[in-house]
């Protein structure tokens, strides 16, 4: 198989019209008894255009009912869908993509909260970015709190701070958990080989750092708008590396193929991590090593790889995050 046929793709859209400031969207696998913390935050929220997509992934629970019951009282627009089978975080993504009817699409988990005035604090933001810079942002991230009121990770350095994903990969900064917008039309352009779905968790990086190779960039702002619980089990990036090595294999071959001309000098520890991403994530697929090298771009990572590839057995597995 040619693994470069599975790395994402970019082509930009032309501008939508759309119904809602906002699409709040939150995909659920077996969140019965966490879900409606995103009905009561939405409901108390200051800023009131926007609605709320739904996708329930194919729970096992009765996350269902328990949604069905919530939209029958609840004081925004709701669209729901229920997903009969299973397909991961990734597709119900682009599934909710595609369906969005908001400006701009804010996934929000479905065991977390998020402040009273989250909504009117991103549209303030974007808001106030100038005219000449708008076309080249791409999302807005803020900063999390967990469930004990405590900030998650690091302020930025400064606030209205531009840089990208990958940008922020490359100085080692910025990597605890965030919470952000993008517009939708941006999002819209992106393109993912349906190969990957239902195939294990994607990491949702690869398509912040895709946006990063098309030179978007990401307002960063230091407000705390969202609440994070750090206790939640069966977070969905915490799978085994066994059962998600196809969506880690793809990330590391992205990262590498994008960004090596640009930044392997500056930090080639982050490069060789791909490789070693790549090589951990092959024990458990079936692509043959030349499959491999013919995807990787680079002539330095691809002699890595060959050197390193006869003792990938001893590469130690690790949880994927």
């Amino acid at each position: 198989m040619n693994l470069k046929s599975l790395l994402p793709t970019y082509s930009k859209q032309k501008p939508g019209t759309y119904d809602y400031t906002f699409t709040v969207f939150t995909p659920v696998y077996n969140r019965a008894d966490t879900i409606k913390r995103v009905f009561d935050s939405l409901e108390k929220q200051t800023f009131r255009d926007f609605e709320l997509l739904i996708i329930n992934d194919g729970s096992s629970d009765n996350s269902n009912n328990v949604i069905e019951e919530l939209i029958s009282t609840c004081n925004f627009p709701v669209r729901y869908i229920n997903n009969l089978e299973n397909k991961h975080k990734m597709a119900c993504l682009l599934q909710g993509v595609s369906l969005a009817k908001g400006e701009f699409f804010l996934t929000f988990d479905s065991d977390d909260e998020c402040t009273e005035n989250a909504l009117e604090i991103f549209k303030k933001t974007y808001d106030a970015i100038p005219d000449e810079r708008k076309d080249s942002v791409c999302s807005l991230t803020c900063l999390c709190k967990d469930q004990f009121g405590n900030l998650v990770g690091e302020k930025f350095d400064t606030d209205l701070y531009y840089s990208s994903t990958f940008g922020n990969m490359v100085i080692d900064r910025y990597k605890s958990e965030k919470w952000g917008l993008t517009k939708t039309d941006i999002l819209k352009g992106v393109s993912i080989n349906e190969f990957m779905f239902a195939k294990g968790y994607i990491p949702e990086g690869v398509i912040w750092n895709l946006f990063s190779k098309e030179n978007y960039k990401t307002l960063y702002f230091n407000d705390i708008l969202r609440i994070y619980y750090i206790d939640t089990e069966n977070n969905i990036s915490s799978g085994q590396i066994k059962n998600n090595a196809l969506g880690l294999a793809i990330y590391s071959l992205a990262n590498a193929n994008w960004f090596y001309k640009q930044y392997l000098l500056k930090n080639p520890t982050l490069f060789l991590k791909q490789v070693y991403l790549l090589l951990l994530a092959s024990k458990y697929l079936n692509f043959k090593r030349t499959e491999y090298t013919n995807a990787i771009d680079s002539k330095f990572l691809k002699m890595i790889f060959n050197i390193c590839w006869p003792f990938r057995r001893l590469i130690t597995a690790k949880p994927l995050s």
